[in-house]
């Protein structure tokens, strides 16, 4: 084996080992990896911002109407056939879990999806989770500025007709009482876990 072929063998095992760990990190450890999407040194903005939605029930709001809560936002669609479901699901439970810790948190569901996700449909789909989950809609430049403002990913395969799917990112954005950026969970994280970070932060916010 010749002296530049060990090098550049050399070179891609780093390559594959830099890789690997930024996928672990994204895994297991999704909180560092939001902490790194905030504004440093690169000027990029923060995670989360204004925004101006409907509810599915008609009302009008923007991120300043849930001011003084903990926003807990979860970016889906009705028609996902797994992800949405679980940490929906997921957030229900941890609501329960919390008591009357959770007078203090509004869970929110923007859909990606507004050209099939209209307002009977959104109410529709969130009968089947806790009443306190209000769902978010708007036009597709709206839903496109907000999901820019979180940094949220999302994919419309609409090659696949009607019933297309949507790649999404599957986390809950944890947004303080001032509406900043605090931290993510993974949508699929069980509801008491989910529960006892929340009132975690809550705590720790309050002492």
């Amino acid at each position: 084996m010749t002296r530049r072929l060990k090098w550049l063998l050399a070179l891609f095992l780093a390559f594959d080992l830099a890789a690997l760990a930024t996928v672990l990190a994204m895994r297991h450890h999704p909180s560092e990896v939001a902490r790194s999407w905030k504004g440093t040194s690169t000027g990029t903005a923060d995670i989360g911002g204004p925004f101006a939605l409907e509810t599915a029930a008609g009302a009008k709001v923007t991120d300043q109407t849930y001011r003084g809560k903990w926003m807990v936002v979860y970016f889906g669609y009705t028609s996902c056939p797994d992800a949405c479901p679980t940490a929906l699901n997921n957030i229900s439970v941890a609501l329960e879990k919390l008591g009357k810790t959770a007078d203090k948190i509004q869970p929110l569901f923007i859909t990606v999806d507004p050209e099939r996700d209209k307002p009977p449909v959104m109410s529709a789909f969130l009968e089947s989770f806790d009443p306190r989950i209000v769902g978010l809609l708007g036009t597709r430049a709206q839903i496109d500025a907000v999901a820019n403002a979180y940094r949220v990913f999302f994919k419309l395969h609409k090659e696949q007709g009607d019933n297309y799917l949507v790649d999404h990112s599957a986390y809950f954005y944890l947004m303080g009482p001032d509406g900043k950026f605090v931290d993510i969970v993974e949508g699929a994280t069980p509801g008491d876990q989910i529960a006892a970070k929340v009132a975690k932060l809550i705590a720790n916010h309050s002492s």
